[in-house]
């Protein structure tokens, strides 16, 4: 693992522990070169799992790319990064159990419905960007079920 300060690859593990309920592992890292802290951490890899997207276009699973979208509905909210991560774990179990390919429509379902239950401005601004409102009419139905 390469240091993110000074790019150096000889860093060296001081501390390994289990995060996530057991589903990842985390890592404290120092550089050996500039003495740099910082953390790693280990998750099984869903490479199989392809999403299909709403054109009918498929693409691999990118974590990372789901989780900036969350994290843009988040902006400003508070919601911690533990929080996320559990909310993504959950997903991505229930994404991969026995499958191969979801939707790209599953996915932004099943995280709105997350989402609802953390913070409802974040999912409201989540809702907007997935549902794609053409209108404020679309918008006020919308937070008119929140207060149902």
């Amino acid at each position: 693992m390469h240091c993110p300060r000074c790019k150096s690859p000889d860093t060296a593990v001081i501390d390994s522990r289990l995060s996530e309920e057991g589903r990842a592992v985390r890592r404290r890292r120092e550089c050996v070169k500039c003495d740099h802290r910082f953390t790693t951490f280990e998750r099984q890899e869903l490479s199989s799992l392809i999403v299909v997207k709403r054109d009918g276009t498929s693409e691999p699973y990118s974590r990372t790319k789901l989780e900036r979208g969350i994290w843009i509905a988040c902006t400003k909210r508070p919601i911690t990064q533990e929080q996320i991560d559990k909310l993504l774990t959950r997903l991505e179990e229930k994404w991969g159990a026995n499958k191969k390919e979801v939707t790209s429509s599953t996915i932004g379902m099943d995280v709105m419905k997350e989402l609802k239950k953390i913070d409802h401005v974040a999912y409201i601004r989540f809702a907007s960007v997935h549902r794609e409102f053409k209108d404020v009419e679309e918008f006020k139905s919308e937070l008119g079920k929140l207060f149902k």
